[in-house]
């Protein structure tokens, strides 16, 4: 039966038709290959035909030598073995005859279709049906040959259950279709058990009848065919048996004479049962070289080959009832609905300056659209750089045209249903772009003596009678087979004086301006003539620039526009396609404009010269910009090191090389400090390491100017002045942990404001004690005692840090620094300052008449994931201004908390200040904007549901512990990418606790538990790691006791918080954690809703412990 998940190919073929598209359409490939589309160990190869006209059959034969040479190559073999292909899954796919509508064959036509791959790319008819075969058809199946085309878009909604037990012959999938379709197609006809007794081409409407199925469809000849390993090696051995031969490279090389045979007709044909040997080689066939004809003998002479060498195996039939066949015909009004009435989006992988000018149920596919472009609904525009003003009517398609058509296409007259094409062409060493127009209902193989032929949709007649153009000016005047639009020799490519003929040549046939004289002057070709002379590599080098001019682009619209795009698979598909030195260019650029202060509106280019986006600088909302604009810069560097390569992308960040650029950016000089990053990348380009270390600096640089958008909080802090208390009078302040109910990682910058933050959280006493506290008093003495204290008191450790100059603070920023946090208190409440010239001292007398005393203290463990770091800060904080006879408000010190660990530079969100600051269950809210404001609302919640969340809550010391900034890295880098797992997770979070705060007010504790396991989940999205093993295995122990269950605040470790089913649960949660093997130490403690808050506490010098709640 058929294995999960997708087959794995050994080898893909892509034939081609003309010997100039190997390259081009290798490397399409290759490229595909690289961004993960392909399998990254399959043998990639790109077979042109040995001739000209080689048909399916021949094509195939010589394909499949193609692919066991190389195999056996790789095996070691010196000739051709055919035992390569016993595991071998091999596929071959045929390009096909030239497509009008699409320069790069039928397989490389972008379809309106864009996916969420790791990798941004093109999606074409080649890449769905790939994923058609390689997901729903071909899955599960044995080593053997797939063989298909690519002139039709499959559409199999599901994948398809085949048995593969003991297959041997070949196997054909045929989709349902109509029989006035079939007439023009070919059908199966098989029996009662599936197997295909007749293959009907192009048959009367009466034959096709006889293979209608019971739903009135029948099964037409779909493209996908399998041959198992056995049929395919006598496949093989055909390549050396004459005239079989003249199908390969190897015969040609052999001065064989080439064969046409067909795929279907001929290699499929001799396996159908109701066919006798005389039937089969004699018989004359739709579309096949006649065996009667010139080539009769050597027709007959390859059928009877193939006779002898393949008959005895048959053929049986999948029959894909709900699937959909779509060949592209050469109908130019099929090809447009097409690709404007499949469900997809309007815009895909493109730049349009006015959105609004492109209607819903257009299509804009890989282009940049400038200035007024208007695209009424039904119409297409591919590959295209066109400047307004410029009105695209219902029904056309204008393709590869580039920006110096703009101004033709602006004066021209342009109707409803016209095709516009750039083509890029070689014409002897000349590379020319040529430029054609149709009508979208023209018929381009209509002999123009037939009452239905047109020309731009009208008849032949009525275009001579317009323009003066006669019948031999088209096809010669000795023409004596009969004419059709394909050969007619009307667009002018060359003039003999004036050089290349631009869209002005086929815009005169439109009715723009030019003449009849200089059209008849000029060198002209017809379309059949442009499609053999397709340069497809310049064509295809064409789109690929243009893809990365509009990835640009975009990129620039997502950074200025604050908008949610992921970046990220732009910048992978850039790096692999050495495209990254533009783009790095563009952010450099956009980056230092975007910090230019003076101005009020600017423009930067891209490495095309051409005008990319006008920005508004000056104000605060700017640095957010910055940050994601230095963070998209460090991805970028992190995709040129390769996935996994250079080691981990968190680390240091402090390399003396880039401190320049650093202490530029602190300073504030932006626009030096940037181009000093730039200036100090060079430098770091070579080996993955190296990217990888200057990702981190990059990083490191957003850091510092995230940090200065958030301290635009304090903005919102008020310090009132008062009168000091006396000399040596404590005053201390005592604060309860918080646990976050919700919506944690919301509060955190960026994402605070760029998307908005919103966290339910409570204020609780551990164990019936606030374990959060500080207390500070003046003394005589001109220096800092700062100490601070951790752990239960039983087992507290103490630092004690004496500043008695300002060099003894200067280390405030540094995190790990004895006494840091109490030292950034001393900066952020202006005790003194560090930049002053005036000493510590001078200072302290002068200000406070003294120096200080500061005393903190947490009997949290540290890594609690309850908040104790901002809520003692601001404890701290409080303190220091009571003692200094300052005023301020609950929410001031939110805001100087923040302030304060931007200076201390551990970042972090505003959530865990809100907790433990202000009392009882509160909603706090930031909204998606700098300044940074956080605003806050206490639930008024009844008393009896107070009371039963006291006696529902628990919490679980897990003994786990793990720094919340080791999470806090990958969660903000994550965010800058728009991953977009994140993104709907952040919104998600919002939600949700928007739900747990109606969960309260409403009293209900089972919904307040299923917003906590919510919650619990969404922390691990954000934050993968964030759960020990041992920790997944409490938790899942508890479940049946409770009704919600998290980790506090970041996770990792810390403490584990439950909401019981029950109340008073806490020895029966002690007990069960008891009989959980591996766990080691935990502890479990009882919860008080702490309803104040911050509680300030006075104590007297000479008495401390005499305390008054104040």
């Amino acid at each position: 039966m058929a294995d999960d998940g997708l087959l794995k190919w050994t080898v893909i073929v892509l034939t081609c038709q003309h010997k100039d598209s190997v390259y081009a359409f290798q490397r399409e490939l290759d490229g595909r290959q690289k961004r993960g589309v392909l399998p990254a160990d399959a043998l990639l190869l790109t077979v042109p035909d040995p001739h000209a006209r080689l048909g399916s059959g021949g094509a195939t034969l010589n394909a499949l030598l193609m692919a066991a040479e190389h195999l056996s190559a790789r095996a070691g073999y010196s000739v051709v073995n055919a035992d390569v292909l016993d595991e071998a899954h091999v596929l071959i796919l045929h390009t096909g005859r030239d497509f009008p509508w699409d320069a790069c064959s039928r397989a490389f036509c972008w379809v309106p279709v864009q996916r969420s791959d790791d990798v941004e790319g093109a999606v074409c008819c080649l890449d769905l049906l790939l994923d058609c075969l390689s997901t729903k058809i071909c899955a599960g199946s044995p080593p053997g040959v797939w063989v298909c085309g690519t002139d039709m878009i499959l559409n199999i909604p599901t994948r398809q259950l085949i048995s593969w037990d003991r297959f041997s012959g070949v196997r054909v999938v045929a989709l349902p279709g109509d029989i006035s379709f079939a007439v023009n197609h070919g059908i199966y006809l098989t029996d009662a058990e599936s197997r295909v007794c007749n293959i009907i081409y192009k048959g009367s409407k009466e034959k096709i009848s006889c293979a209608a199925l019971p739903d009135g469809k029948v099964p037409l000849v779909s493209g996908p065919v399998f041959f198992s390993r056995t049929v395919a090696e006598k496949l093989l051995q055909t390549h050396v048996l004459s005239p079989l031969d003249g199908c390969t490279y190897l015969g040609m090389d052999s001065g064989a004479p080439p064969l046409e045979i067909s795929l279907f007709l001929d290699i499929l044909m001799c396996l159908c049962s109701d066919l006798t040997e005389q039937e089969f080689i004699n018989g004359e066939r739709t579309g096949c070289t006649s065996p009667s004809g010139p080539q009769g003998a050597v027709v007959r002479s390859g059928r009877a080959v193939l006779w002898r060498t393949l008959r005895g195996p048959s053929i049986s039939m999948l029959y894909v009832q709900d699937g959909r066949y779509d060949y592209l015909t050469q109908s130019g009004r099929e090809h447009i609905i097409r690709l404007t009435e499949t469900r997809t989006q309007t815009i895909i992988l493109s730049h349009i300056q006015d959105v609004k000018s492109v209607a819903e149920g257009s299509r804009v596919i890989n282009s940049v659209l400038e200035a007024e472009v208007c695209v009424s609904t039904g119409a297409v525009v591919q590959h295209c750089h066109l400047q307004g003003p410029v009105q695209v009517h219902s029904g056309c398609l204008l393709s590869g045209l580039d920006l110096t058509s703009s101004s033709c296409m602006q004066r021209l007259p342009l109707s409803s249903d016209i095709i516009i094409q750039g083509h890029r062409v070689m014409l002897g060493e000349l590379k020319l772009t040529v430029y054609t127009a149709f009508g979208a209902h023209d018929n381009l193989e209509a002999n123009t003596d037939d009452v239905n032929a047109s020309f731009l949709n009208q008849k032949w007649s009525d275009f001579y009678s317009r323009t003066g153009i006669q019948p031999q000016y088209l096809w010669g005047a000795e023409r004596t087979e009969s004419c059709c639009l394909l050969d007619a020799r009307l667009f002018p490519v060359f003039m003999p004086r004036l050089g290349p003929v631009g869209l002005e040549g086929a815009c005169w046939l439109l009715g723009g301006a030019g003449g009849l004289d200089s059209w008849r002057e000029a060198w002209r070709l017809s379309l059949r003539d442009i499609l053999v002379l397709m340069d497809q590599q310049t064509e295809l080098r064409w789109r690929e620039d243009l893809f990365f001019n509009v990835g640009r682009r975009r990129a620039v619209d997502a950074l200025q526009g604050h908008t949610d795009l992921s970046l990220l698979p732009f910048f992978r598909a850039a790096a692999l396609a050495g495209q990254q030195e533009e783009l790095l260019q563009v952010l450099d650029s956009g980056e230092e404009r975007k910090m230019r202060n003076s101005l009020d509106m600017l423009t930067f280019e891209d490495t095309d010269g051409l005008a990319v986006v006008s920005v508004a600088a000056g104000s605060s909302g700017d640095l957010g910009v910055a940050a994601r604009c230095l963070a998209c810069i460090a991805d970028v560097l992190g995709c040129l090191a390769g996935e996994g390569k250079g080691g981990l992308r968190s680390g240091p960040a402090a390399n003396p090389s880039w401190a320049p650029a650093f202490k530029l950016l602190e300073d504030g000089n932006l626009t030096a400090g940037v181009q000093e990053l730039a200036n100090q990348r060079k430098h770091w380009l070579s080996r993955p390491d190296l990217l990888v270390r200057a990702a981190r600096h990059y990083e490191g640089a957003g850091q510092i100017l995230l940090r200065k958008a958030v301290m635009s909080a304090r903005e919102f802090v008020f310090i009132g002045q008062g009168e000091m208390p006396p000399l040596g009078e404590w005053q201390e302040v005592e604060c309860p942990a918080r646990l976050d109910l919700s919506g944690g990682w919301s509060d955190t910058p960026p994402i605070a404001f760029e998307n908005g933050g919103l966290v339910i959280n409570v204020a609780i006493r551990m164990d019936g004690k606030r374990p959060i506290g500080a207390r500070v008093r003046r003394v005589p003495e001109p220096h800092l005692l700062l100490v601070s204290t951790s752990g239960e008191p039983a087992c507290s450790i103490s630092t004690k840090t004496l500043c008695e100059e300002l060099t003894d603070l200067e280390d405030y920023c540094q995190p790990h620094a004895p006494g840091a946090l109490l030292k950034a208190v001393c900066v952020c409440s202006e005790l003194v300052c560090v930049s002053s010239p005036v000493s510590l001292k001078e200072q302290l007398l002068k200000h406070w008449g003294g120096g200080l005393e500061i005393h903190s203290w947490s009997s949290l463990p540290h890594g609690s994931g309850l908040g104790t770091s901002s809520i003692l800060a601001g404890a701290a904080l409080a303190a220091v201004y009571r003692c200094t006879g300052r005023s301020f408000s609950t929410i001031s010190l939110i805001h100087d908390v923040l302030y304060l660990e931007q200076i201390l530079t551990t970042g972090g969100g505003w959530q865990d200040q809100v907790g433990g600051l202000f009392g009882g269950v509160k909603v706090a809210r930031s909204a998606a904007q700098l300044p940074l404001r956080v605003e806050v609302e206490q639930l008024a919640l009844t008393p009896d549901f107070l009371s039963a969340l006291q006696q529902h809550l628990l919490l679980v010391y897990t003994g786990k512990t793990r720094l919340a900034r080791n999470l806090l890295q990958d969660v903000v880098r994550s965010w800058y990418a728009r991953l977009p797992s994140i993104v709907q997770n952040t919104e998600q979070l919002v939600t949700n606790a928007e739900e747990c705060a109606e969960a309260c007010r409403d009293g209900s504790l089972v919904r307040l538990g299923e917003c906590m396991n919510t919650y619990w989940q969404q922390k691990k999205l954000m934050a993968p790691g964030c759960e020990p093993t041992a920790v997944r295995s409490m938790m899942n122990t508890l479940q049946p006791l409770s009704l919600g269950q998290s980790l506090a605040g970041a996770g990792g470790g810390g403490f584990l918080f439950l909401l019981t089913r029950e109340p008073q649960q806490k020895e029966a949660v002690r007990e069960i954690l008891t009989n959980i093997q591996g766990i080691g130490f935990f502890s479990v403690h009882s919860v008080e809703l702490d309803m104040d808050g911050i509680s300030i506490i006075q104590k007297s010098s000479e008495h401390p412990e005499q305390q008054q709640n104040t």
